[in-house]
């Protein structure tokens, strides 16, 4: 019996462990499984949201997976270390053979799959492993030195360059397998999990399954994506693909949005388009993770940055930031909006991460922490990052004098008022200038703002310019 283990990969198309396991199958069945680890789950930030969403888009793949002859287990444990044993278990039950996975790069899981394969390998058990979260696998772009790029531009230009020589190409889905005679488990329908904070999970916004995720994409590559590079900084507009909480749990790959796009987009310059470029910002903090481990343990990628910076510790600050009460139109907007849906636009996660680290001098990694807790596509990566970028101590990052001004953010992404409005009823009417005055704010009982701007940002200056 050949194992296949399903983590943030829940497919069946594009799926190179799958593919893998069923097209070298010689008279044998295969069998998958995934792991239920609600304490884990919580050590490392899930949200509430993402974990439902995860969950249903399972239920999803374990439908998918009968019509291919291919039973999924479910191991439910509480945390990594109990791994190894759960697996053995379930192999010796099977008389599993071979475990096929594909790999995720954070260091939790890393020494999760490191402890599983060592365990098994030993009762000879053969394991496979595979980049099928990526398009190019980590240490594969590199300078010509043979060293990993700290910036992104390059790396892009570099990346773009070896896609085109290899023209990676998404995977079938499987054929139909030899039937066996085990049975699916069934899924639990709720999970005792303990981040009951945040939004839960719309079903309306994010639908489960494959054929949910193709859709949305296509129907962004044919009707969004013309106009993508106008609109996406303008949350008050449906711009974007908001595909990412299913990028996020891997019910859609990198590689089978840019086969989407190259079948669908008329337009002559695709490939050098700005959603690719966003693709490949995802690659970029994934190699960062594999290559610059520190940042797996929440270091920040210029010591030598930070070094100069003494993060505040507020509370009150930080819970007025994290309800979006700061005063500050844009960023409450964007706070009330994750609080609800799970979700925030790009534009929007950038203008409350500046003003986190920036003008309230607030420690990134509490920023990042409570993004991951809230998020419906948390990406440790991703996150780890944006966060990083934001406070001017990552890879790339933002210089230390950008700051985004939110009432200047709001005047050129949001002129109208469209999306405050949407989020903060109270302000509907006025323009963005009048959103942000605490003359017409604090009169619809809106906070007065919890800093004053240009104090705010001439401090911020002097701070990162001292030593």
């Amino acid at each position: 019996m050949k194992l296949v283990w399903f983590r943030n990969d829940l497919r069946t198309g594009d799926h190179s462990a799958l593919y893998s396991a069923c097209q070298s199958n010689a008279g044998e069945g295969v069998l998958a499984v995934a792991a239920i680890t609600p304490t884990q789950w919580f050590l490392q930030d899930e949200s509430k949201c993402r974990v439902q969403f995860w969950l249903a888009n399972l239920q999803s793949l374990s439908q998918q997976l009968s019509k291919l002859n291919i039973p999924l287990k479910i191991i439910s444990v509480q945390r990594n270390e109990e791994l190894p044993e759960a697996f053995l278990k379930l192999a010796r039950e099977h008389q599993v053979r071979e475990l096929y996975f594909n790999l995720e790069y954070p260091e939790y899981e890393q020494r999760r799959d490191s402890q599983v394969t060592a365990l098994l390998q030993k009762q000879g058990v053969r394991c496979h492993s595979f980049d099928s979260d990526l398009i190019l696998a980590p240490g594969s772009v590199l300078n010509q030195k043979g060293e990993a790029y700290r910036v992104f531009t390059p790396f892009s230009r570099v990346w773009r360059k070896q896609y085109l020589q290899q023209l990676p190409a998404p995977l079938p889905v499987p054929s139909v397998q030899l039937a066996t005679s085990i049975s699916p488990d069934e899924l639990p329908k709720k999970i005792n999990y303990a981040n009951t904070s945040g939004a839960e999970w719309i079903i309306d916004l994010w639908p489960t399954g494959e054929d949910a995720a193709r859709r949305q994409l296509l129907n962004f590559v044919a009707e969004k994506f013309a106009a993508y590079k106008e609109q996406r900084d303008m949350p008050g507009v449906e711009g974007t693909s908001v595909l990412s909480p299913y990028l996020s749990v891997g019910v859609l790959s990198s590689r089978q949005c840019i086969a989407a796009l190259h079948a669908y987009s008329s337009a002559p310059d695709w490939f050098d388009s700005q959603w690719v470029t966003e693709l490949i910002w995802r690659e970029f903090y994934r190699h960062l993770l594999v290559l610059f481990p520190e940042m797996n343990r929440l270091k920040p990628f210029k010591p030598e940055v930070e070094a100069k910076i003494e993060w505040q510790a507020n509370r009150e600050i930080f819970t007025a930031w994290c309800q979006g009460e700061t005063g500050f139109a844009i960023v409450d907007a964007g706070m009330k909006q994750l609080l609800a849906t799970g979700w925030m636009h790009n534009r929007v996660r950038m203008i409350t991460a500046s003003f986190f680290t920036k003008l309230l001098r607030q420690d990134w990694r509490a920023g990042a922490e409570y993004f991951m807790r809230h998020l419906i596509d948390g990406d440790f990566a991703s996150n780890l990052g944006g966060w990083q970028w934001s406070a001017s101590v990552g890879a790339d990052a933002a210089p230390y004098f950008r700051i985004f001004n939110p009432m200047r953010q709001a005047e050129r992404f949001d002129a109208g008022g469209d999306y405050v409005s949407y989020w903060l009823p109270e302000l509907k009417g006025l323009t963005a200038v009048q959103q942000h005055d605490p003359l017409f704010s604090v009169a619809r009982g809106r906070p007065a703002p919890i800093l004053d701007y240009r104090q705010a940002r001439a401090l911020s200056i002097e701070t990162f310019n001292q030593r």
